[in-house]
């Protein structure tokens, strides 16, 4: 049993292993901030590899905590993004003074979105949902010198709070009329009744919030930019993703007896989210803002996979959300490289740049193209798929606003490579200083970019996974 145990939660075990490890080597003092650095990015390769290769479907708990080899897959994915997190963010996580504590709020929101993801029950859903995000908070508002990110991290606060409001008064509702939260016993219980109805209202504005989906979106663009980058980058891609995957597991599983409100409510609220988000990103001057939008009109393509059949649908997002992890990482990392050096980070400060950091430049662009979907990015192929699955049913008319908000996207994202590539007054940004941990991440990010759409046995491996 115990053996057993171990093996189906070594990700969750090992992820409070390192969260362990870092307060008692922060209590006895005298550990240098590199080696306690590489010590965890160390931890977190081999957490990551090993969850990976380890994997077991079974059920724990009395079926609250449950476990497959695509459950797997997505916590090392996971894993391995907040990997690449620590290598590109090295710069401002040494020079923070208070480096252990924000690793053990990232590690305990991580920890937080493994749980959730092997959620058995809506209680442990909630439970693990909660863990997640009150983490996410104090690092919104870590940088307490900042007026900008103590404002975040109440913005995020009291958003969050308000949206898990809903969601537990969703869950309430549904076991008022079902009489059982258990995943494996809710579908049977499902009639489709109208307190059914409200209860999933409810309980999907609480997704919509940590999604950003359009209309439960306005914080996200003031919580991008006041949130120390390294916190900024770890909600975007990490905690977005975690909660794409429940979401997945809750639709197709869960409530496929109601398919016939959530098929159309995420219709409509897909192509809100694509329109709104590109629209806004449009007239972002700032890049974190630039980059919160753009998160956004992502969020839209991935609801477009969510409403296709549940093979294609599952595999196509989880490809998606895989490039977008290197892809928006990518970009994060030039932004937080720039704005640790030179306090810059408006686009027009990028004017040139290319002149005196020619290889920045260039991953820059090739994260931007992937985002956009040009070929022959990963992202092009990730964006080609969402639209096959979503297209599956034959809502055409919805997969040509799908490919007609790409072309908008086109515009905002070519703008930031122009002014990069194309100006040619005196970049104000001088050469940059590129550490070797930052590198790696850069050069990781930038070969997956390219890689995973040349390698089709990827999606195939991801396809097989159940």
């Amino acid at each position: 049993m115990l053996r057993e145990m171990f093996i189906l939660m070594n990700a969750e075990l090992m992820v409070t292993g390192i969260i362990f490890l870092l307060l008692i080597l922060q209590i006895g003092k005298g550990v240098h901030q590199q080696f306690l650095l590489a010590l965890t990015q160390g931890l977190l390769l081999f957490a990551a590899a090993f969850s990976w290769y380890f994997t077991k479907e079974g059920t724990m708990f009395g079926s609250m905590f449950h476990t497959s080899s695509l459950i797997a897959s997505q916590k090392s994915l996971l894993i391995f993004g907040t990997y690449l997190i620590t290598l590109l963010f090295s710069d401002w996580l040494k020079q923070s003074p208070h480096m252990p504590e924000f690793l053990v709020l990232m590690f305990a929101a991580l920890l937080g979105m493994l749980l959730m993801i092997s959620s058995g029950n809506l209680l442990m859903f909630y439970l693990s949902l909660e863990l997640s995000t009150i983490p996410i908070a104090a690092m919104a508002g870590f940088d307490l010198e900042r007026r900008w990110s103590a404002e975040a991290g109440i913005k995020m606060i009291l958003s969050s709070a308000f949206s898990s409001g809903i969601l537990l008064f969703g869950i309430s509702l549904f076991y008022g009329s079902t009489g059982s939260i258990l995943f494996d016993e809710l579908p049977a219980r499902l009639d489709g009744n109208a307190l059914e109805v409200l209860a999933f209202i409810f309980l999907f504005a609480g997704f919509g919030f940590k999604l950003s989906i359009v209309p439960f979106h306005l914080w996200t663009a003031d919580v991008y930019q006041g949130a120390p980058t390294a916190a900024t980058a770890f909600l975007s891609v990490i905690s977005k993703g975690s909660v794409a995957f429940i979401l997945l597991t809750l639709l197709y599983k869960v409530f496929h007896p109601l398919e016939s409100v959530w098929y159309h409510t995420l219709m409509i609220l897909s192509m809100a989210t694509m329109l709104l988000g590109n629209l806004f990103a449009i007239r972002q001057q700032d890049l974190k803002r630039f980059l919160a939008f753009s998160s956004i009109a992502q969020v839209g393509f991935i609801l477009v996979g969510m409403i296709s059949q549940p093979d294609t649908g599952t595999a196509a997002v989880v490809y998606f959300i895989l490039i977008y992890m290197f892809s928006n990482l990518a970009a994060f990392g030039i932004v937080a490289l720039i704005e640790g050096q030179t306090g810059k980070s408006r686009i027009d400060d990028y004017k040139g740049i290319y002149q005196t950091n020619p290889l920045l430049s260039s991953v820059m662009a090739l994260a931007l193209f992937s985002l956009a979907g040009i070929p022959p990015t990963a992202g092009f192929f990730g964006k080609l798929f969402l639209l096959v699955a979503g297209a599956s049913r034959g809502n055409y008319v919805f997969i040509t606003v799908a490919a007609l908000n790409m072309i908008i996207s086109l515009y905002y994202y070519l703008r930031v490579v122009r002014s990069i590539f194309m100006d040619k007054q005196a970049s104000p940004i001088g050469k940059l200083r590129v550490n070797p941990a930052a590198g790696l991440g850069l050069l990781i990010c930038s070969a997956a970019i390219i890689l995973v759409g040349i390698f089709s046995w990827i999606f195939d491996y991801i396809a097989t996974l159940k």
